[in-house]
């Protein structure tokens, strides 16, 4: 099923056992931020990346590399390297995503970020090291840009994709085929928002954190509360422009999201998070936001 129809989606979504596959990933892939700056091409469409002045390359980099080290004490994390060519490239969820034996290759909507699908050693790692088959979107006209625009319950096989310039709704049903879902929903996203991932975190397969401002339909949002129960978390205005939305479950037993996103969080979304079984991870990645992503649009899952 895939559509925009909740009421269909909420069908099979709770019928949906938590046998898909795996709720969280098994290793992480990382792109190091070498030549940071601010893209012009991207910032058209994200409201959320600083003024070029506001970038601090450098700064960008040792937090990177923080991340990194953090990431590995949970699980295997491997980082490729960054080209200057493609300053947005320490986002690369947006362009592979993976599921078990195959890797997606994304659509994206601007020139400067079309590049990143390009890269052979990418490309070769998960073709030649893992022997992952390659389903590759990348050239075909409809923007699809992957796990930036689709969040995925990977535990049941469900998807909410939010629509914009970024991904349109033929691009959506490409990524709904190819990881083969169950049931995928369709909704618009909020005038100026441009990836779901950044207004819905689903965390591994039984809570999600869900910015209600970043919906064009308050419809949409019931029905995933309805989906996660007790465990949807609805989060503020701050905490959504914090990037509090902008996380990722790597463990069945802890959020990762920014400092500035876990500063932000109000005492009843920890009471919540804690409720439902998530210690919050954080890491300090103030000059990486100045690109308009946070830390679940630098993680690349490997299922």
């Amino acid at each position: 099923m895939i559509g925009r129809d909740t009421t269909a989606f909420l069908a099979v979504a709770r019928e949906a056992a938590p046998d898909f596959g795996p709720a969280t990933a098994r290793a992480a892939f990382l792109v190091a931020p070498d030549g940071f700056a601010r893209a012009e091409q991207s910032a058209d469409d994200n409201r959320y990346m600083a003024a070029a002045e506001a970038f601090d390359a450098g700064r960008a980099q040792d937090q990177h590399r923080a991340l990194h080290r953090a990431l590995s004490t949970v699980l295997p994390t491997v980082c490729f390297a960054g080209d200057p060519d493609t300053p947005d490239a320490l986002f690369p969820n947006n362009v592979y995503a993976t599921a078990p034996g195959r890797y997606l290759v994304g659509r994206m909507r601007h020139p400067v970020r079309q590049r990143e699908a390009g890269r052979a050693d990418i490309r070769a790692f998960f073709r030649d090291v893992l022997g992952y088959a390659e389903h590759d979107l990348s050239r075909q006209p409809h923007p699809c840009e992957l796990t930036g625009a689709l969040v995925i319950d990977r535990a049941r096989g469900l998807g909410y994709c939010g629509l914009s310039e970024r991904c349109d709704e033929t691009g959506a049903r490409l990524m709904h085929e190819a990881l083969g879902l169950r049931a995928t929903l369709l909704f618009d996203l909020a005038p100026g928002e441009y990836h779901t991932n950044v207004v819905l975190a689903v965390l591994a397969g039984r809570a999600a954190l869900v910015c209600p401002n970043g919906f064009a339909d308050a419809a949409v949002v019931a029905a995933i509360a309805q989906v996660y129960g007790a465990g949807t978390v609805m989060l503020s205005p701050p905490e959504h422009a914090a990037f509090a939305g902008n996380a990722i479950a790597l463990s069945a037993d802890r959020v990762w999201m920014s400092a500035a996103a876990a500063a932000a969080l109000t005492p009843a979304s920890r009471v919540a998070l804690s409720d439902a079984g998530f210690a919050v991870a954080e890491v300090a990645l103030d000059a990486i936001e100045a690109g308009g992503g946070s830390l679940r649009c630098c993680v690349g899952e490997i299922y």
